[in-house]
């Protein structure tokens, strides 16, 4: 990976585009760090201090510790994330919206507009749910008269300016930089967050040092969690690599003097081919109930139980996100495959699978080994995703911020920004027929 950089940061054009993600990503840091006017920091320190352990605390990790000091970028790429969502899906449901989409590059746009459009009123009603809950919880500092209308105004604005200014840097990199805009700067913030786990695995280290009578086993534990974290990583960057090979013969065709075809190949698909995006999609689906808990006021009874039912190290959390992860796998396989539209494009270069007759046989045999492998691929982000979750119940380790869900967003999205930079340079490397 380094000797990748190393080599498209000595290519002009490549270098432009590594300073201009660079330059966009310290400024993501730097508005993470602005704080919103009129809100009692200290206040809002304490609170967000018992929060780890809550889907608060997933959001915040998300976002850099944004949302923790309430700064310009609170509310982080989520609702941009969300909205995409909610339009590929009505893309499928809506028919002018699905003729839309398959008109080509004016299309696009279109889509991409409407997408912003709903990005930023899902910025204005979860900018609105933040504040609601600073009030409840007593950090802001104007509760009474036209200070705390105009205050809230400002709040609420500032949430939601900082949603579109991150929506236009995600699409800044997408034009300009490398690597995928929404992607990088999840990246960012995930990574802006590991000095503060290593701070944390060290506390539990360090108080088995000071109490061995009472935590002792963190003498094993916080050890094995390092050794853990790093073989998921090791399994993350082999399944991103592996890829199941449906073999393809081509039939030899004679014209005139000349042999074409005859060549045995065959068809790559990817066990990760949606890479990080469902476990992305999942976990901002998930963060809808902190949404909601938000706007009401110390809840009890039902609601009580229903939002301590969506913590971050409950079963009900887990299972949601089991399920989510593998619906949003095979969401993502229906939108990048058509097993029909693969098998008339074989039959037309008369290429067969040995075996399997062409035509709909052809499109139910690839259908069915897509089915198969994205359910590998999908329980696999699945386990990587709650494997924490599992481990932080059975050893006590709860609270750190860098959960299976960072590790997958993170070592994907660098394996795929790199892939991306080799692809450009194999582009302007390439050997002409006069090498």
């Amino acid at each position: 990976m380094f000797n990748t950089l190393k080599n498209a940061w000595k290519i002009p054009d490549l270098r432009k585009k590594l300073l201009f993600t660079l330059l966009i990503i310290i400024a993501f840091r730097f508005g993470s760090v602005v704080p919103v006017p009129f809100l009692d920091a200290s206040a809002l320190s304490e609170i967000m201090a018992s929060a780890n352990e809550t889907a608060l605390g997933y959001v915040n990790m998300l976002t850099g510790g944004a949302f923790a000091n309430a700064t310009l970028f609170a509310m982080g790429i989520t609702p941009y994330i969300n909205s995409s969502i909610i339009i590929q899906v009505l893309t499928v449901a809506i028919p002018p919206l699905e003729r839309m989409a398959k008109e080509g590059e004016e299309g696009r746009r279109k889509i991409a507009a409407i997408t912003r459009y709903v990005t930023v009123a899902l910025g204005l009603i979860q900018g609105t749910a933040y504040y609601f809950f600073l009030k409840n919880s007593g950090v802001t500092l104007y509760n009474e008269g036209f200070s705390a209308v105009f205050s809230a105004v400002i709040i609420i604005l500032a949430f939601t300016a900082g949603t579109a200014l991150i929506m236009w840097m995600g699409e800044q990199i997408n034009q300009k930089g490398v690597g995928n805009g929404i992607s990088i700067i999840l990246f960012a913030g995930i990574v802006a967050r590991l000095p503060v786990t290593v701070g944390q695995v060290w506390s539990y280290f360090s108080a088995a040092m000071q109490s061995p009578e009472s935590y002792s086993q963190y003498f094993v534990f916080a050890p094995l969690f390092v050794i853990l974290f790093l073989a998921v990583i090791w399994v993350i960057v082999f399944m991103n690599d592996s890829e199941r090979r449906i073999p393809v013969q081509y039939a030899k065709k004679v014209v005139g003097r000349k042999v074409y075809g005859g060549q045995s190949t065959f068809l790559p698909i990817k066990v990760t081919m949606s890479g990080v995006m469902p476990v992305i999609f999942a976990s901002a689906i998930l963060s809808i109930p902190s949404t909601i808990r938000m706007f009401i006021t110390n809840p009890s009874g039902f609601w009580e139980g229903f939002f301590n039912a969506f913590s971050t190290s409950g079963w009900l959390y887990s299972v949601l996100y089991l399920l989510l992860i593998i619906m949003f796998a095979y969401f993502y396989m229906t939108i990048q495959y058509n097993p029909i539209e693969m098998a008339n494009n074989l039959r037309a270069n008369n290429g067969t699978i040995p075996g399997i007759r062409p035509g709909r046989p052809t499109a139910e045999f690839i259908s069915k080994i897509l089915s198969k492998v994205t359910l590998i691929g999908a329980i696999f982000l699945a386990v990587v995703a709650i494997l924490p979750i599992i481990y932080g119940n059975l050893t006590g380790m709860h609270g750190l911020t860098m959960g299976g869900t960072s590790v997958i967003i993170m070592v994907g999205v660098a394996l795929e920004t790199v892939k991306q930079i080799e692809s450009q340079m194999m582009m302007r490397h390439y050997k002409g027929f006069l090498d």
